[in-house]
């Protein structure tokens, strides 16, 4: 092992010890056996290491979602990739405070691969009528409840002690997030809200056209110009993303 794996092995292990994330770069040298010139020229300064620790952190994380065959139902997919989600935060502790850290000012490439991944399996769902709104803007409301509901259990655990409030919080986001018919064949244990309309024939505008857009997109028309299909898939946007009204 070259010096420089030596030491980001040992930050890592440090940092899963950690009771809060944080590591000295004393204790890092020492436990590497390595002196602090080594670790300032492999990593340039504390900033730098913990920034490779997080990088080494999220390549584990997606070390099995890069291996993985799309299934044939897109959802099933994103219930499992929010769990799995869930799963490697509660493993990984102070390892996942430190990934999704304020400090940590400019994502890592492999946290925008992570998004990347999570806005394919949208369009999937898109693609076949499942999704009733934009991919790019499910994404975002997926990664950040997801994301934030992890937070909590890791950094709360005295308060936030139901292991059930990750699906149910899953499961209130999907209810948002998909057509209602999609819901109807929820996690056994759990209530999912958005079943009282499945069943009614009807889709949604909003839901028509986040499906046709996802559709144009996998297979640009000839009838448009780049620049028609660009203002085209805007509109589209525009009517997916449309905010529902208040009673």
């Amino acid at each position: 092992m070259s010096t420089k794996a030596r030491i980001l092995e040992v930050a890592a292990a440090l940092v899963a010890q950690s009771p809060d994330g944080d590591v000295s770069t004393r204790a890092v040298c020492e436990a590497a056996g390595v002196g602090a010139p080594a670790l300032y020229r492999h990593f340039g300064d504390k900033a730098g290491l913990l920034s490779a620790v997080v990088d080494h952190g999220f390549d584990q994380y997606l070390a099995a979602k890069r291996e993985r065959t799309p299934g044939t139902d897109p959802v099933r997919d994103l219930r499992d990739g929010w769990d799995t989600h869930t799963d490697f935060a509660l493993r990984n502790p102070s390892l996942y405070r430190l990934m999704n850290s304020p400090a940590m000012r400019t994502p890592p490439a492999a946290a925008l691969e992570s998004h990347r991944i999570l806005t394919e399996d949208l369009r999937r769902a898109a693609a076949r009528g499942k999704l009733r709104l934009a991919p790019e803007l499910a994404a975002q409301m997926i990664m950040s409840a997801n994301v934030g509901v992890c937070l909590m259990l890791v950094s709360r655990p005295a308060t936030f002690d139901d292991r059930t409030l990750s699906r149910r919080v899953r499961d209130a986001v999907h209810a948002a997030v998909f057509v209602p018919e999609v819901m109807a064949d929820p996690t056994p244990g759990t209530a999912t809200a958005g079943t009282a309309t499945a069943g009614t024939g009807e889709a949604p505008v909003p839901a028509t056209a986040t499906r046709l857009g996802a559709l144009l997109r996998q297979t640009p028309s000839p009838a448009f110009t780049r620049a028609e299909s660009a203002l085209l898939g805007e509109w589209l946007d525009r009517l997916s993303n449309e905010a529902p009204e208040q009673p």
